[in-house]
């Protein structure tokens, strides 16, 4: 009897309930004499009272989503004439006039052959089919006569079976309600919904007792039960390069390198804990820890879309990720801020004037700006408003910024229920439009705020000149097409006897009172004059770089927008309230069910004290964002703090305790290690949800400083071939940003200064002067910065635009900004080896180590100079091997280059564009200024530098290409 219960509940899994269960294995008891037949041949029928339970929990629910789309939600369009929303027409058939379901007799009804693809396939689509199980229920019910009780007895079998909260097909979780019963009361098992539980931390006193790392506490058991056996302690080198990189980004220098390796050798122990702690009070931890917030939040300096404007102050939201990193500040306040900093200076006003909150319309104090600048997280998406109408364009800010907040903080994307209930998780479509809601007074804007004293002006001086003589040429340029239009346009209002009104006075007159459009202009002209008119617009916009200006967020009254220019309105209407509505299949045009502003009630944690509205929020103009804010940075969220720890952990080994950091549904990954993360997350919450410590937690552990060769590397390909038990450190390939950084600061190069105006180093010249579109017009060519102490800055300050990548970085697998990164892409391509090794910027790179090591190592000392490349790229000394072999590749190539000139390149001073005018299609041409060519310094280039410079480069260019340069173990 247990055997056939097993045999049976492995037949039907989890989709068949228990008192379903105990009825088919009565059945199957009765037949237990014919042992040699299949299950399903061994079900007959079922008790009355057990049929309709099968039919009304399990027949209907399949029914309704596999077969009444086309057989019954529309009563006009029938499929084959076939309804299947009754017993009586599903008895009946369809268009063929035959019997489709005989009660009590499967085999005779071509209903069931059909779900089996037993002659018709229905489903028809190989994705909908019905699994084994799913037709075996239906078999099942129509063996049994195939009951279709009352909605009456439906309801009371549906209310029994949602009595129990919990029972072995699994646990219903309470939300706000789905758009069906079905969905509202449907099962979940346990594992799938483990995200939504609350944070459950081991007891590890005793552990701790001992001074065991908890991380080694719990590792270590696993892999006590895995029978494997955990690498030694990776080399002092190892760790300090590995240490290095991953809190600062950088490569130890050779005095870091040499005095840990004196401490190390006196005591391990001790010298690691002091190195963990100097490298998270280094600056350069906000910088390595910040681009990684940055890959998350998709941080650009442009605004994507047909005309990538840019968002001239976003570089004040990144220098603000980094500055809170550095300073360690609680990572639930860091979400406050962000989501609603502006909200929190509305609160400090409303309590400092006893006055109903509203935003401050001047500018603010230095003080103020921090919390302002922080909320330049809400406009880190891409977004804009041409050729989009503005209700569109509205709902696609909101639904972006929904689903962003959604996986960024709590690992829950949100637009798989944007259309509908989840499919797969507990999240109802009502939750994403009450989360909406919650953000539908917020609107963009750039907005002024003092700049603080810590933020970093270098450059302002320079760079508006520059973009100053940019401004005034497009200006010139424009005027003299709008001048000859507006002389012809004189003309005309004197042939037609009527008064000149110029071109703004009478765009909406009739056509008969009023000139030709672009009256007096060759279609040449017509379109430079769009062009310029957009080159005015993208050069106004760049002078807001310099000003106390921060791309941030107001609320208030949805009105105009135009992405070229977004300003807070004159006047706030503070009795303004949107209406908010679920949008059945995600469009405006279907508004169904009203719903308020709210939180995601699956996580079991109230966002307010009402007992009949728990996940509400207020609905006041002002205070909604807060209120979720508030609800996200929670102690008791389980889904915050869960998600920060586990980044922090898969940016120390390259993977997180759950793989997919940013989904923690049921279609993401499971945790490897679940006691481990919940108490990492609770020890991180009981101590102020604070970074470092949980940084000095992780690199401290047995598991962080293990080697990365395998005691026994079979029996890991067999037991782990993923390593996801940790045994060894698994190595990881630089990031395009510790690429570049890394090379620069080995050929003596990198300028470590922090924060400030994005700068924009050389790039492929081909890429940087192709044209690239814009609406009305060409975008601007990439100008590099002037000299090469501001083009050498570090790589999270260089100029991100959405519309064109850095050639460099994007084939080192730099993310796309469009949508959030949740974990670097590491593939090794083709093309990676080419730039590595043929790319003008590894060239320009290779030259100046070379330069480098011919200032700081004897010039006639071939092995000297060797010895010098090796101690600064790979911190160690060369072998006599190696210095063999590359004194001789040196030798060949300093004949080589003896034998060739390098052909020099100049700087264009301009460009060319060519275009076709869009009314008359007619090709035009015009000037792109290129000025920052006017005062260039630029890099050493192989025609500046002698043949035995050159070699010599070739030797550093092979180093700069090997995996011990690339690499971190």
């Amino acid at each position: 009897m247990a055997r056939k219960g097993i045999a049976m509940k492995a037949l039907f899994g989890n989709s068949i309930r228990p008192g379903l269960l105990a009825a088919l294995m009565v059945t199957v008891t009765a037949a237990a004499d014919e042992p040699t037949k299949p299950v399903s041949q061994l079900a007959q029928r079922l008790p009355q009272a057990a049929a309709e339970k099968l039919f009304t929990l399990e027949v209907l629910p399949l029914l309704k989503v596999k077969c009444f789309g086309c057989h019954g939600t529309d009563p006009e369009d029938l499929r084959g004439d076939y309804d299947l929303t009754t017993r009586d027409a599903m008895i009946a058939g369809g268009e063929s006039g035959e019997v489709a379901l005989v009660p009590g007799k499967p085999e005779d009804s071509s209903l069931y052959h059909a779900v089996l693809w037993d002659g018709y396939e229905m489903p028809p689509k190989e994705n909908d089919r019905l699994s084994p199980e799913q037709t075996e229920l239906i078999r099942q019910w129509i063996a049994s006569g195939a009951p279709w009780p009352g909605e009456d007895v439906q309801r009371r079998i549906q209310q029994q079976e949602w009595a129990v909260r919990e029972n072995e097909d699994g646990i219903i979780v309470d939300t706000s309600g789905g758009l069906a019963d079905d969905w509202t009361y449907r099962r979940y098992q346990p594992d799938e919904i483990w995200a939504f539980q609350p944070v459950d931390a081991p007891d590890l006193s005793a552990a701790l007792a001992s001074g065991q790392n908890p991380v080694d506490y719990f590792v270590n058991r696993r892999l006590t039960q895995a029978g494997l056996t955990p690498s030694g302690r990776a080399t002092p080198d190892e760790l300090i390069r590995r240490g290095s990189y991953d809190v600062t980004g950088l490569p130890p220098t050779l005095e870091q390198l040499q005095a840990f390796r004196t401490a190390a050798d006196k005591d391990a122990d001790k010298a690691w804990q002091q190195l963990v702690g100097q490298l998270l009070d280094s600056p350069h931890y906000g910088e390595r820890w910040g681009q990684h917030w940055l890959d998350v939040a998709r941080y650009a300096d442009t605004s994507g879309f047909s005309n990538d404007y840019e968002r001239s102050n976003a570089w004040r939201y990144r220098d603000y990720v980094i500055r809170s990193f550095n300073s360690d500040k609680p990572f639930n306040a860091f979400v406050l801020e962000q989501l609603a900093g502006d909200e929190i200076l509305a609160a400090r006003a409303a309590e400092q004037e006893d006055s109903p909150a509203g935003l401050p319309q001047c500018t603010l104090d230095a003080a103020d700006s921090e919390l302002l600048i922080a909320t330049g997280f809400l406009r880190m998406g891409p977004w804009g408003t041409a050729m989009i109408p503005q209700k569109e364009a509205r709902q696609i800010y909101l639904d972006d910024l929904v689903h962003n907040v959604g996986q960024t903080f709590l690992a829950m994307p949100l637009r798989c229920c944007k259309c509908h209930d989840h499919k797969f998780d507990p999240l109802p479509t009502r939750d994403y439009y009450s989360f909406y809601a919650a953000f539908a007074t917020t609107q963009p804007a750039e907005r002024k705020a003092e700049f603080l004293g810590e933020e970093n002006r270098n450059g302002f001086e320079p760079g508006k000149k520059q973009v100053e003589e940019l401004l005034a040429f497009a200006r010139g340029e424009q005027k003299q097409v709008q001048d000859k239009q507006e002389a012809a346009a004189r003309q005309w209002y004197k042939e037609h006897d009527l008064p000149y009104k110029n071109e703004n006075q009478r765009k909406n007159d009739p056509e008969d009172k009023k000139p030709p459009r672009h009256v007096g202009l060759t279609p040449a002209e017509k379109g430079i004059k769009k062009v310029r008119e957009q080159d005015v617009w993208i050069w106004e916009r760049r002078l807001e770089r310099f000003e106390p200006m921060v791309q941030a967020v107001y609320n208030g009254q949805d009105d105009y927008k135009n992405g070229r220019k977004l300003r807070e309105p004159k006047a706030i209407n503070q009795s303004w309230r949107p209406s908010s509505f679920i949008l059945s299949g995600g469009a405006l045009e279907a508004p169904s069910e009203p719903v308020t502003p709210g939180v995601l009630s699956a996580a079991g944690l109230p966002a307010s004290d009402d007992p009949d509205s728990p996940w509400r929020v207020t609905d006041d103009l002002i205070g909604r964002r807060l209120a979720v804010a508030r609800w996200i940075a929670s102690d008791d969220n389980p889904l915050t703090a869960r998600t920060i720890v586990n980044r922090v952990w898969q940016y120390h080994f390259g993977k997180g305790l759950v793989k997919t950091a940013n989904n923690f549904g049921s279609k993401g990954s499971r945790p490897t290690h679940p006691e481990l993360l919940d108490w990492l997350t609770a020890d991180f919450v009981n101590h102020g949800w604070k970074l470092k410590r949980l940084h000095t937690l992780i690199m401290t552990s047995q598991a962080y400083q293990r080697s990365g060769r395998p005691v026994d590397a079979s029996a890991l390909a067999q037991k782990d071939p993923d390593n996801q038990l940790l045994s060894v450190f698994s190595p990881r390939r630089l990031t395009a940003e510790e690429l570049r950084d890394s090379v620069l600061q080995v050929t003596g190069e990198l300028n470590t200064e922090m924060g400030g105006l994005p700068v924009m180093p050389e790039i492929n010249m081909e890429v940087a002067l192709q044209p690239r579109m814009i609406q009305f017009s060409i975008a601007p060519a990439h100008q590099p910065s002037a000299t090469p102490d501001q083009r050498n800055r570090r790589t999270i300050y260089t100029y991100r635009v959405r519309g064109q990548a850095d050639p460099f970085l994007e084939i080192m697998n730099l993310p796309n900004p469009n949508e959030s990164c949740e974990l670097r892409d590491s593939a090794s391509v083709t093309p990676q080896a080419f730039t590595l090794m043929n790319s003008d910027v590894m060239t320009d790179r290779s030259i100046a180590f070379a330069l480098r090591i011919r200032s700081e190592a004897p010039k006639d000392d071939v092995s000297a100079q060797i010895q010098r490349a090796f101690a600064l790229a790979y911190g160690r000394a060369a072998s006599s091997r190696e210095v063999a072999s590359l004194s001789d590749y040196l030798k060949k190539m300093q004949a080589y280059h003896r034998d060739v000139t390098p052909e020099k390149v100049e700087y264009p001073r301009f460009v060319t564009r060519s275009l076709v005018e869009e009314f008359t299609g007619k090709p035009f041409e015009f000037i792109e200024k290129l000025n920052v060519y006017d005062g260039y310094t630029p890099d050493a280039k192989p025609w500046t530098v002698d043949a035995d410079t050159r070699a010599l480069a070739d030797v550093c260019l092979l180093l700069l290409n090997s995996n011990e340069f690339l690499f971190v173990y």
